[in-house]
């Protein structure tokens, strides 16, 4: 019998705001995060420029955390995860992820990073999570680099298919943006925007 796929793209569709922005808030108050990019406006001219969302975010965790190591970089990603539970969750969206753990395979594939990401993948009970890998260094420090492309668009599936391998065959997918268009279209059932619960 064939594996079942279900794809579930996370920011927006698991949940109702983004993670990652979520993360740099709870970790550093929004005085710090606009003062990042009072101090390093460049971060948002070359996102103008560029239209490069990896590289924007990469440079903006380096400056607000700088060469942090990965281990210790994990564990704030874990303690905010434990901090939020089900706080981020779309209500019908864990109703159907749900429902799918009964007989499909689920894997969150996403843009945030993939460490940050993981950390809720594991609570909800994910096979996998694929997202954007941060950068580190040869002593495991981050740098303001990102370790490949960020995950969006066809860089998901590409992640996908070293994942699962060229015969990966999507029974459904679930995604919000612009950013989740080539993973729909690959599902044999595409859902776009079908969550739209918050939490109470």
């Amino acid at each position: 019998m064939p594996l079942l796929v279900h794809a579930f793209d996370f920011d927006g569709t698991l949940t109702y705001k983004d993670s990652f922005t979520a993360f740099l808030v709870w970790q550093c108050g929004h005085a710090r995060l606009g003062l990042a990019f009072a101090r390093h406006p460049y971060m948002l001219t070359d996102y103008l420029r560029t239209r490069d969302r990896g590289a924007l975010k990469s440079h903006l965790l380096f400056h607000l955390m700088g060469p942090v190591r990965r281990d210790d970089l994990q564990a704030r990603f874990s303690a905010f995860a434990e901090a939020m539970g089900d706080g981020l969750f779309r209500p019908d969206a864990l109703r159907t992820w749900a429902e799918v753990g009964q007989h499909a395979e689920r894997v969150i594939v996403t843009a945030s990073p993939e460490m940050l990401v993981e950390e809720f993948g594991n609570r909800l009970g994910a096979e996998r999570t694929i997202g954007t890998r941060l950068g580190f260094d040869a002593q495991d420090r981050l740098t303001p680099h990102l370790n490949g492309l960020n995950c969006r668009s066809e860089e998901k599936m590409r992640r996908l298919r070293e994942v699962y391998g060229a015969a990966l065959d999507l029974e459904a997918a679930y995604g919000d943006t612009a950013g989740d268009l080539e993973m729909l279209k690959a599902a044999r059932q595409g859902h776009y925007r079908r969550f739209k619960q918050k939490p109470a």
